[in-house]
């Protein structure tokens, strides 16, 4: 099972392993950030890491984890949108083609099934109603780092068979928070940043349009430096 930890504070490590975590290269990783509009406020599925986590245990995060390999060979049936595409390929390599864009989106939707035990109904996702909305590199100078790429899905637009959800190994606690009004849960420094970018996103256009910008957080030169896609 692989996790989506991902942490804007600064490190705390030693100074022999902060300089060798500095050479460490940001892994692919990918999170899904399930919306539920059928009630009068826009609720959002999250649950709390458990206690054992090396990397931020005990706190709410929403599902996600490490693109593994054998995602890109995942199926599916609509593609990406166009846009979606456009903005995941902005700003990164060459080696950065569409196929491993594709593998993000299905690698956030096979972690919230191994975490929630919700999948996609018929088994086979559609992928042309994710939002892309967040991405997030874990600063240098910890020992894990990650370059996480946040979607966002709308219970009613993309099917999911929710009957299975249930708290697993990786995520306690599952709940359906109320984005508008998230209290009495510790959340990451980027989990609270990405959830008040959709909060105001949707607070503009309760549908999110999918040539809204994408905000990418990360650290240059010791520097907090936020941009958009």
């Amino acid at each position: 099972m692989t996790q989506t930890p991902v942490n804007l504070a600064p490190a705390t490590t030693e100074p022999s392993a902060r300089t060798a975590a500095v050479r460490i290269r940001p892994k692919d990783a990918a999170a899904l950030i399930l919306i539920d509009r059928s009630g009068p406020t826009p609720r959002v599925l999250m649950g709390r890491r458990a206690i054992r986590h090396v990397f931020m245990p005990d706190v709410y995060v929403f599902p996600g984890g490490r693109r593994d390999p054998q995602d890109r060979a995942l199926p599916y049936s609509g593609d990406l949108h166009p846009l979606v595409f456009k903005k995941l390929l902005a700003n990164s390599s060459a080696r950065f083609t569409q196929s491993r864009a594709r593998a993000l989106a299905l690698a956030a939707l096979r972690e919230v099934n191994e975490e929630t035990c919700v999948s996609p109904a018929g088994g086979i996702p559609d992928l042309s109603r994710l939002r892309y909305v967040a991405r997030a590199i874990t600063p240098p100078g910890h020992v894990r780092r990650y370059d996480t790429h946040f979607f966002l899905a709308f219970c009613d637009e993309t099917v999911f068979d929710l009957t299975h959800l249930r708290d697993t190994d990786e995520l306690e606690d599952l709940q359906w928070l109320d984005i508008a009004a998230i209290s009495g849960v510790k959340l990451a420094r980027i989990t609270q940043t990405v959830l008040e970018d959709v909060k105001r996103l949707m607070e503009a256009d309760r549908d999110l349009p999918f040539e809204n910008p994408v905000p990418f957080y990360s650290m240059r030169h010791g520097r907090f430096v936020p941009s958009r896609l």
